[in-house]
């Protein structure tokens, strides 16, 4: 598979998988990096190629601007997903999306899809449907004590870095453009997927119901199936163990029946 591995672009791949059959490419929630994907990239099986998405205003893209709304955040990204996965090799892409990531790797997939090359399938994550997005947040306008303390809520930020002020004073313009953009949108124009879509959530997420997880059903035409963990909005590693086969297993279902195989060995 080619992978676009210039500087400009906001695609990382942290473990290249040369036989890979299947791409996994990740979204990361508000406030998050594409860093926080590089222990799936180890963990994952030999047939699938972990990729994850850098927004900019953090990670190697800290010194450019973060978007503050969809469409310009799609408009950065969907040009480098169409380039790292050309010809056939979308087919065996699979987007997956955690919190406002979920979002996004939503509306990428509506992009794609209007240009006739959609991913084999999407996988989303704590997050409600677009048909029942909550929006009206306002933390995004909130002091930085107020937004912090909502980082604080959800559990999701290491505690060297809540503990690090410097490292927050840095960091807290690009959380506030995520907390805009997620608290801000609604679903764009545009037409129902046809690809498979697998739900996950936990069960004690205050940030997406049972019924706001099962209504992602509506997104597509396709089959949509929805599990749920135990577990906060940042079950994905108090759970990584049992949520990445899961995760993982979506991957290959979504495999074309000719997908190629690990080649022979003596």
């Amino acid at each position: 598979m080619s992978t676009d591995r210039r500087s400009s672009s906001p695609l990382r791949v942290f473990s290249p998988r040369t036989h890979a059959r299947a791409r996994l490419i990740c979204f990361p929630h508000a406030g998050g990096a594409a860093g926080g994907y590089r222990s799936w990239s180890l963990d994952a099986p030999w047939d699938i190629e972990v990729c994850a998405v850098q927004y900019a205003g953090r990670g190697d893209r800290f010194d450019e601007s973060a978007a503050t709304d969809m469409e310009s955040l799609l408009d950065d990204l969907v040009p480098a997903l169409t380039r790292a996965c050309t010809g056939d090799e979308l087919a065996s892409a699979v987007f997956f999306g955690h919190s406002m990531g979920a979002a996004v790797a939503y509306e990428a997939a509506r992009r794609l899809a209007v240009t006739g090359r959609p991913p084999a399938a999407l996988v989303v994550s704590g997050q409600p449907a677009p048909g029942r997005t909550r929006g009206g947040g306002t933390l995004h306008r909130a002091t930085d004590g107020e937004l912090l303390a909502d980082l604080e809520r959800l559990g999701g930020t290491a505690r060297d870095v809540m503990d690090n002020s410097a490292l927050l004073d840095a960091l807290l313009p690009a959380i506030r453009s995520d907390y805009r953009l997620i608290e801000t949108y609604r679903p764009l124009p545009g037409g129902t997927l046809s690809i498979p879509v697998t739900v996950v959530y936990a069960d004690d997420d205050p940030e997406v119901t049972a019924d706001e997880a099962a209504a992602w059903s509506e997104v597509t035409a396709g089959p949509c199936e929805v599990e749920a963990f135990t577990g906060g909005h940042f079950y994905l590693e108090t759970r990584r163990t049992t949520v990445l086969p899961r995760v993982f297993g979506a991957v290959r279902a979504a495999l074309p029946e000719n997908a190629t195989a690990w080649p022979s060995t003596p």
